[in-house]
C-alpha cells in the first residue's frame, strides 16, 4: 500500500505531500489543474521517464519520494530528475540503486490503468498478455521462450555455417592455388628482413674486398708476390739502399734512412694484416643467392597481390578455411541434431501452452462476462477468444489469442476495436484489472477510467470500484461525483497564481469541503447541492440540512 507521496519542484508543483488511506483515494479538480502530474510523479518513481523540462523553472532538480507499506517491510523510494542533464538518480531505502531494481518491484507496488491502457487493450499482444496472466503458468511460457531461443540459435548457427561453406566452396580452387604457390616458395616469418640485412652485409664485404685487394696491390704489386718494381715495398727497399749509400757521404741523411726503414716495416705489417682481413660472409652465402631468393619472394607478392606479412597470414587463413570446408559436414549434422531436439522441445511446450490457453480462455471469458454485467453491460454480453496459428518452425505452431465480444444479442463476435466505445473500453479495462490483479498489497491507479461512462452505468462502475476498494487501495482520478462520493479520502487539486508564478496545490477535503466539491462536480447551484446531499446523506445530516 502507498502511504505517503511527496513531490518537489516537478512542473507546477513546488512542494506537495499526500498521505493516502487504505481503500479508495480520490483526486478531483478542474481539467488542467494538475491531477495527472501527480500520477506522473508516482509512475516516475517506479521507472517511467520524464523530460528534463518537467523540472520546475529556476530549480536544479525535481524530487519524488514515496513510502510503501508491505506485509513484511516498508520501502522508501526516492528519485531525482536533474534539470541540466535530464538524468535521474534512484534511491531505495536511502541506498543508490539502478533503474532495474525498481522495475523488479513495480508490479508488486502499483498497477496503473489509464486511457493509454484502454488503447493497449485493443492490441493483440496485450490481449495475449491478459490471457497468459490469467493462465498463471509462467513455467510453460518460460519453457516456450527458452526452447524457442535455443532453436533460433541453432538455426542461425547452421545458416551462418552453410552460408560460409557456400562462399568458401566457391573459392576452393583459388584457395588451393594460393596455398600451392605459397608452399612452393615456403616464405618464413622475418625472412624478407633477414635477407635484406644479409644482402647489405655482403655489399659491404664487397667494398672491403676491393679495398683490401687494391691496397695489397699497392703494397706488393701485381699478384701480391712482392716482385713487381711498382710495389710500395720494393720502392721503399730501393730508397732505403740509396739513402744508406748517401748517408755514408752525407751523414745528415742518416735520420731519413731510419725513417724509411721504419715506414717499410709498417707497410709490411699492414700488408700482413690486410691478408688476414675476412672478405666473405660467415655463412658463405653469395649476394647472387640472396638476390635470387628476394626475387622469388617478390614474384610471390606480385602474384598474390599481398605484402609479405599478409602472405604469411594468408597461409594460416587458407589452411583454416580449407579445414573448415573439410569439417563443415560434421558441424552441420551436429547442428541439425540440436535443431531437431530444440524443435521437439518447442513443440512440446507449445502444445502445453495452446491447451492451457484454450482452457483458460473458457474460464476467463465467463469471469469477464460476469464482471462486465456488474459494470452495466446486458445479461447477454458474451466474451470469447479466437485463436490464429502462428508457425515458429515447421510443426511448431502457437495459437495466438484475440479477444472477441458481443455486447448485445444478435451481433456476431467482433474484435474490441470494431465495436467498443470509449466508455465500453473503460469498463472492460476495469473488469480486466479487477480479475488479473490479485495481490491485495498492490495499489491500483485508475486515471479517468470512467471516461465516456454516464447514467445508470456510472453507478455500476462506482459500485465495482467501491467493491474493489474494500480489499485494495485505489487511487482514482475522476470528474464524476458519483465515484468521488465513495472515497475514504478525498483530495482536491487546483492551481494558484501568485505574482508571475503558477502553482499546483493539493489538499485533503473533509466535512463541508467534500460536499462543496461534490456539488461543483455535479454542476453547482441547487441541482449540484441536491445531488451532493443525495450522494452523501450522512454528511447532510451532520450539517443539519
Amino acid at each position: 500500500m502507498l502511504e505517503l507521496l511527496r513531490i518537489r519542484n516537478l512542473a507546477l508543483i513546488e512542494d506537495m505531500e499526500l498521505e493516502f488511506a487504505p481503500g479508495l483515494n480520490v483526486l478531483t479538480g478542474e481539467t488542467g489543474a494538475g491531477k495527472s502530474f501527480i500520477l506522473k510523479a508516482l509512475t516516475f518513481i517506479i521507472g517511467d521517464k520524464l523530460a528534463p523540462d518537467m523540472v520546475r523553472p529556476g530549480t536544479e532538480k525535481a524530487q519524488v519520494e514515496a513510502l510503501f507499506s508491505l506485509p513484511d517491510a516498508e520501502i522508501v523510494i526516492r528519485r531525482e530528475l536533474l534539470a541540466e542533464t535530464g538524468r535521474s538518480r534512484l534511491y531505495i531505502n536511502d541506498q543508490l540503486r539502478s533503474q532495474d531494481a525498481v522495475k523488479e518491484l513495480r508490479s508488486s507496488l502499483i498497477v496503473h490503468a489509464s486511457q493509454h491502457g484502454q488503447q493497449k487493450l485493443l492490441q493483440p499482444s496485450f490481449q495475449t498478455h491478459i490471457l497468459d496472466s490469467a493462465m498463471n503458468r509462467p513455467d510453460i511460457s518460460a519453457q516456450r521462450d527458452e526452447s524457442l531461443k535455443k532453436l533460433r540459435e541453432a538455426v542461425s548457427q547452421k545458416e551462418r555455417l552453410l552460408e560460409r561453406f557456400k562462399a568458401l566452396e566457391d573459392k576452393r580452387e583459388i584457395l588451393e592455388f594460393q596455398r600451392q604457390e605459397i608452399d612452393k616458395v615456403e616464405p618464413q616469418k622475418g625472412e624478407e628482413e633477414e635477407l635484406e640485412a644479409a644482402r647489405l652485409e655482403l655489399r659491404e664485404l664487397e667494398h672491403i674486398r676491393n679495398a683490401v685487394e687494391e691496397s695489397l696491390e699497392v703494397i706488393h704489386g701485381d699478384g701480391f708476390a712482392g716482385t713487381s718494381d711498382s710495389s710500395l715495398i720494393n720502392a721503399c727497399a730501393r730508397l732505403e739502399r740509396l739513402l744508406e749509400t748517401l748517408s755514408r757521404y752525407i751523414p745528415e741523411y742518416a735520420g731519413d734512412l731510419e725513417s724509411v726503414a721504419d715506414f717499410r716495416a709498417q707497410i709490411q705489417d699492414l700488408g700482413a694484416r690486410l691478408r688476414r682481413q675476412p672478405v666473405t660472409s660467415a655463412d658463405g652465402r653469395s649476394i647472387e643467392r640472396l638476390d635470387a631468393r628476394l626475387f622469388e619472394l617478390a614474384q610471390l607478392k606480385r602474384k598474390l597481390r599481398r605484402s609479405f606479412d599478409e602472405i604469411l597470414n594468408l597461409r594460416e587463413e587458407i589452411e583454416e578455411n580449407l579445414s573448415f570446408l573439410d569439417a563443415c559436414a560434421l558441424d552441420v549434422r551436429r547442428l541439425e541434431k540440436l535443431e531437431k531436439e530444440h524443435a521437439a522441445a518447442l513443440k512440446n511446450a507449445l502444445e502445453k501452452l495452446n491447451a492451457a490457453r484454450a482452457q483458460t480462455a473458457v474460464r476467463l471469458s465467463a469471469e469477464l462476462e460476469s464482471a462486465l454485467q456488474e459494470l452495466g453491460f446486458s445479461r447477454q454480453v458474451h466474451v470469447e477468444f479466437s485463436f490464429s496459428p502462428h508457425e515458429f518452425y515447421p510443426g511448431c505452431v502457437e495459437n495466438r489469442p484475440r479477444m472477441l465480444w458481443i455486447p448485445n444479442p444478435g451481433q456476431a463476435p467482433q474484435p474490441l476495436d470494431k465495436i467498443a466505445s470509449g466508455g465500453e473500453l473503460s469498463r472492460f479495462l476495469l473488469a480486466v484489472v479487477s480479475l488479473l490483479t490479485r495481490d491485495e498489497n498492490t495499489t491500483l491507479i485508475f486515471d479517468e477510467v470512467d471516461s465516456g461512462v454516464g447514467g445508470l452505468t456510472l453507478n455500476s462502475v462506482a459500485q465495482k470500484i467501491a467493491s474493489l476498494a474494500q480489499t485494495r487501495q485505489i487511487l482514482l482520478i475522476t470528474h464524476w461525483p458519483q465515484l468521488a462520493a465513495r472515497a475514504a479520502r478525498h483530495f482536491f487539486v487546483h492551481k494558484d497564481v501568485l505574482g508571475d508564478s503558477t502553482y499546483t496545490r493539493c489538499r485533503q477535503l473533509s466535512g463541508k469541503e467534500v460536499m462543496a466539491e461534490l456539488s461543483r462536480m455535479a454542476g453547482g447551484g441547487p441541482q449540484g447541492d441536491a445531488l451532493a446531499r443525495e450522494l452523501m446523506p450522512e454528511m447532510n445530516q451532520k450539517s443539519g440540512r
